[in-house]
Order: C-alpha cells, then sequence, then structure tokens
C-alpha cells in the first residue's frame, strides 16, 4: 500500500525515467507525452544541458535565503527575463511555482494603491471560466465553478465577468473584432458598477488553458481591455503560467495581443519540469511605487529565488531563445493543428479545434450543430485520459468546459522538440482514444 497522498484513489504508473518526448514506467510501457504533462515539459525529458546546469549548480551552492543573499543564477534569470520581457516589464519576483506567482501578483496589486494612497482599491475582477492557481488567494481570482465550490466559505471575495470565448459566447450576427469589444467592455461596466475608486486590479490568462482547453482571444480584446484599465488606474495582470514561455509562439503570450501588462506571471514551462519555479514579473513603475514608499514588499517565501531553480530555470530559458524554440513552436504548432483537422474537422462529437502554437484544445459535443455539450454524468474527459494512457498516450483531458459542470475537452502541449512523426503519433493515439471513450 503506498503512503502518498495523491491525487485520487487507484494505482498510477512508476514513471522510472523520460526520453525526449517519452516517459517509461516500471513496467516497460512508453508513453508520447502529448500534453508536457500539464504543460510543463517544453524541452522534454532529458535535455542534457539543462542537466548539466543543475548539476553545477548543485555543487555550489543549493540554497541561500533572500533574506541574506541573493545568488548569481538568480541575478541571471532575472536579467533575462526582464530583457525579453513585454514592454514596461522590469522587475523579476522569483517564487516556486504558478500559485505563489499569482498570490505575490494579487498581493502587489493591493500594496501599489495603498502605497499610493488609495487604500480603498482592493476589488479584483476576474473571469468566469478562468484558472489561477489552488492556494486560496489564487483560486478565488480562479473563476472555475467546479474547482471553487467545495471551499467557497474560505475564499475571499472576487468579481467575475464572462470570459473572451469566442466558439461559446459570440453571436452568429457578430464580427469576431465586434464581439471582442462587447466581451471586453463588461469589465468597464464591471468597474463602474463596483466603483472605480475601489477596484485594484483585473487578471485574465491571454490564452485560457486548464478550465477552457487552449482558448484564445479574438482580435483587438486585450488592446481595449488595456485601454479601461487605464482609464480607471485599474492594474492588468496577466497570468500566463501555462501559456506563456513560449508555448503559444511567442516567449510571452501578450506579444501576440499587442499589449504590455502590469504584471505577469509565468511558471510550468519556465522550470520545463526540471525544477519547481516561477515568476512574477511587474513594470518599473509598479516596484517604484513600493521601492519609494514603505521600501518593502511584505510577502516572501522559504524557497523563493532559490539557486538550484533558478539555474535550471536559466537553463531553460536560454534554451528556449537560443536554440530557436519559439520559431519551432510556430513551425510545428502549425503541423499539430493541421493534423488536428485532418483527423477530427469533421468529426460528429468535435466542435472546435483552437489555440495558438503548441498549445491545441479539442472541445468535444454530444451534437455539432447545436453545441450542445455530454451529459457531464459519462465522464468522457476521464474516459478520454484512461483510452489514451492505454494507447500510450499523454494528454491532459478536463471537464466543465462550458461552465464548470457541462463540457469537455482535450488540451494538447507537447513539448518544443516535438518531431513531425511524432505529431502523427500523437493525433494517431488520441483519435483511436476518442472512439474507445466514445463506445464506452
Amino acid at each position: 500500500m503506498s503512503h502518498v497522498f495523491g491525487r485520487g484513489p487507484g494505482r498510477l504508473p512508476f514513471a522510472v525515467r523520460g526520453e525526449g518526448c517519452y516517459i517509461h514506467d516500471a513496467d516497460g510501457r512508453i508513453y508520447l507525452d502529448g500534453s508536457g504533462g500539464a504543460a510543463v515539459s517544453c524541452l522534454g525529458h532529458s535535455d542534457a544541458g539543462v542537466r548539466e546546469a543543475i548539476h553545477a549548480q548543485l555543487d555550489r551552492i543549493a540554497f541561500a535565503h533572500t533574506g541574506f543573499f541573493t545568488s548569481e543564477p538568480a541575478e541571471e534569470l532575472a536579467a533575462l527575463l526582464a530583457g525579453h520581457a513585454p514592454e514596461g516589464i522590469d522587475k523579476v519576483y522569483l517564487l516556486s511555482g504558478g500559485s505563489e506567482a499569482v498570490e505575490a501578483a494579487i498581493k502587489l496589486a493591493r500594496q501599489y494603491h495603498l502605497e499610493r494612497g488609495e487604500p480603498d482599491r482592493h476589488k479584483l475582477i476576474a473571469r468566469r471560466q478562468s484558472y489561477h492557481g489552488n492556494t486560496l488567494g489564487a483560486l478565488a481570482a480562479g473563476g472555475n465553478a467546479w474547482r471553487r465550490e467545495k471551499y467557497a466559505p474560505l475564499l475571499v471575495e472576487t468579481h467575475h465577468i464572462a470570459p473572451c470565448f469566442e466558439y461559446r459566447e459570440r453571436r452568429e450576427d457578430e464580427s469576431p473584432e465586434d464581439y471582442g469589444l462587447r466581451a471586453a467592455d463588461e469589465l468597464e461596466a464591471e468597474i463602474l458598477r463596483l466603483g472605480p475608486e475601489t477596484v485594484m486590479a483585473f487578471i485574465a490568462e491571454p490564452v485560457v488553458g486548464a478550465t477552457a482547453g487552449a482558448v484564445p482571444p479574438v482580435p483587438g480584446y486585450f488592446r481595449r481591455i488595456r485601454e479601461i484599465c487605464d482609464r480607471y488606474g485599474v492594474l492588468l495582470i496577466l497570468d500566463e503560467v501555462m501559456c506563456g514561455m513560449g508555448r503559444t509562439g511567442t516567449l510571452f503570450a501578450c506579444e501576440q495581443d499587442g499589449v504590455a501588462p502590469d504584471i505577469v506571471t509565468v511558471a510550468k514551462g519556465l522550470g520545463a519540469g526540471y525544477v519547481p519555479i516561477g515568476a512574477m514579473l511587474c513594470s518599473g513603475a509598479v516596484y517604484d511605487a513600493i521601492a519609494s514608499g514603505s521600501g518593502s514588499f511584505q510577502h516572501g517565501h522559504t524557497y523563493h529565488g532559490h539557486p538550484l531553480s533558478a539555474a535550471g530555470a536559466l537553463a531553460v530559458l536560454r534554451a528556449i531563445i537560443d536554440r530557436g524554440l519559439i520559431e519551432r513552436v510556430q513551425r510545428q504548432g502549425e503541423k499539430l493543428d493541421t493534423a488536428l483537422h485532418a483527423a477530427f474537422g469533421q468529426h460528429a462529437h468535435v466542435g472546435d479545434i483552437r489555440g495558438r502554437g503548441l498549445f491545441r484544445g479539442v472541445e468535444l459535443v454530444e451534437d455539432r450543430a447545436t453545441k450542445l455539450p455530454f451529459d457531464p454524468a459519462r465522464k468522457l474527459h476521464a474516459r478520454v485520459k484512461a483510452a489514451a494512457m492505454e494507447e500510450g498516450l499523454i494528454v491532459y483531458p478536463a471537464g466543465g468546459t462550458v461552465n464548470g459542470r457541462d463540457g469537455d475537452h482535450i488540451l494538447i502541449a507537447p513539448p518544443f522538440i516535438i518531431e513531425d512523426a511524432q505529431i502523427d503519433e500523437l493525433v494517431g493515439k488520441l483519435s483511436r482514444a476518442l472512439e474507445a471513450a466514445l463506445a464506452q
């Protein structure tokens, strides 16, 4: 009997070796990692350069508390991130993962307004069907009903508007651009309802990941969001924990929407699975409000700025930038999209295929014409996951796509190093898994 408190009951395979895009288990089975775990393993599972960097740092020093020291890898990682960040982003706060990064972002937004003499600004606006992490502050920000329901009495009040979800929300008589403006204008209406002087920040994923399946914004949506935030003095926080670090075809996903946030969070692909790490980045203006005010951000974690994690992430980021992997994501992403449309574009139970780069979602429906989702009691997404594992494929299906209860999707986010033949393998195995799940 295992003494590990896992995500659920039941025996999982033992992962014993990783090699490129594949994971080997203790029983000798080999799995193509078609989702990078949860969009984490962007470099695959055996990158020699990253392993070497971690080993070298371990021989120097693994840990030095940031209350007393900084370290060379932390300084170099922060400089590299800031040097490639959206315009105005200048400071980097290193943490242990995505939830920590979002918590730090929310707390920084609050302290920013306090330092500027606006103590009434404490309200946070997010979007329905969003996910921003599992710690209580990040969970409160998230708008996914299923994830929130058990812990609702513990969550601070957060205000939610509609997501930008073209497949589900755009009317037939609207252009994508008109729909984007309508969706974005919900933010202004909510700010006015709450009172502009009370709103501190708006948080959103540029491309929605786990809760909706690689949903990109329509053109112009985030530019209008940026305008609204500027109009009312509201900070724009972009959560790129899943969609950032090259996953969508640019290092920061928001680059494709022509906007720069005040605060941005990254994680998953930053460590690529080799080290636990995340980061909260902010503009010079936000940092200066703290530096010239109280002089201290009232926040911190034991492993924040961890030298060993920073060394691993620095090697990951250098690999992404120096090896041309951003361009590779663009090329292989187009090939993956083409292959998915060829296999599922006319499938009776596939309603939408979407995404950017190597971040793709397939939404499953009972009826294509009406977009009717499957009965959630069927747990189709869980059946697809199990059938895919039987095929030797790891993908990331989830339920509650439509409203936190109804809807099923499959998230696909393979390593950036995926080859053409492996794309064909992924789609072929997924096709067989879907048919097996539907037949149950």
